[in-house]
């Protein structure tokens, strides 16, 4: 089975890949207005004049405020993704994702892990994430999974998960408390490398790293694609030649080439495992 999917993202990357660096990849301009790797850059410009606008909305899941992004001028059912915050929690930046992926065609839910509140430094993000109750947080999820497929503007006939680093692990997290899920992506989340405690995914995961991720070293990345194996968990485990959070573009170690490449990618098996 892995060489199967081996080959099959062979193929995928074949035209996404150029020595071991991934470059973004021309796409004709979406009926939903699809956000360009450059253009989602440019969201993260910081002005002194107006921001750019946000599109979606402020909901309420789980007693939690939540953001929800719909695509433009569609009704339900609709696919659907829950997005899941970095390490500073749910801000402009994972709300511009949450509208880059209803500009994509799905309905978009960025939950709130920290309970409202947004770090502004690196010690403030960590004490927020040591802070996470994990039964509220899967609490959460499981009431955005919910949500998704019960409100009338959504009706989701399938749904899918998406994170970025402390997002990246509950995305993962997630797929393994919630069987029902139809995909699971992990932006450089800690992995889980234990196959008797992955077994329990049902959906197709993807995951992203960077070779350059001294936060998650090559040989984790290694043990996480093994025990996905053993579990019989089908999997695609992507490594592109870039620092920890290279996919955010108002960090320091953003890498667009990088970002580009991989958003290819999360796009085509969003695309292959919620709406085919």
């Amino acid at each position: 089975m892995r060489q199967g999917l081996l080959l099959m993202m062979g193929a995928l990357l074949l035209s996404a890949c150029v020595q071991g660096r991934a470059r973004e990849v021309l796409r004709e301009p979406s009926a939903t207005g699809a956000v360009s790797e450059s253009e989602f850059k440019a969201l993260h410009t910081l002005r002194e004049d107006v921001p750019p606008a946000l599109k979606g909305q402020e909901v309420e899941v789980a007693g939690t405020k939540a953001y929800l992004s719909l695509p433009q001028g569609t009704q339900g059912p609709l696919p659907a993704v829950i997005v899941i915050h970095e390490w500073w929690g749910l801000n402009d930046h994972i709300r511009h994702w949450t509208d880059r992926l209803a500009a994509e065609g799905y309905a978009a839910l960025a939950v709130d892990l920290y309970g409202g509140k947004v770090a502004t430094s690196r010690d403030e993000a960590l004490a927020l994430l040591k802070a996470v109750d994990p039964a509220r947080a899967q609490e959460t999820l499981t009431a955005a999974h919910t949500f998704l497929q019960q409100d009338a503007r959504v009706q989701a006939p399938r749904t899918g998960t998406i994170g970025w680093c402390f997002g990246g692990g509950w995305s993962l997290r997630a797929a393994m408390a919630m069987p029902e899920l139809d995909a699971a992506v992990l932006y450089y989340g800690n992995p889980v490398t234990e196959a008797r405690e992955l077994a329990a995914i049902r959906a197709p995961v993807l995951g992203i790293f960077g070779t350059k991720d001294p936060s998650i070293p090559l040989e984790t990345v290694q043990a996480f694609r093994q025990a996905l194996d053993d579990a019989g968990v089908r999997h695609y485990i992507l490594e592109f030649e870039a620092e920890h959070a290279f996919a955010n573009p108002s960090g320091e170690r953003y890498d667009a080439q990088a970002a580009a490449g991989a958003w290819q990618q999360v796009a085509a098996f969003l695309d292959q495992h919620l709406r085919q």
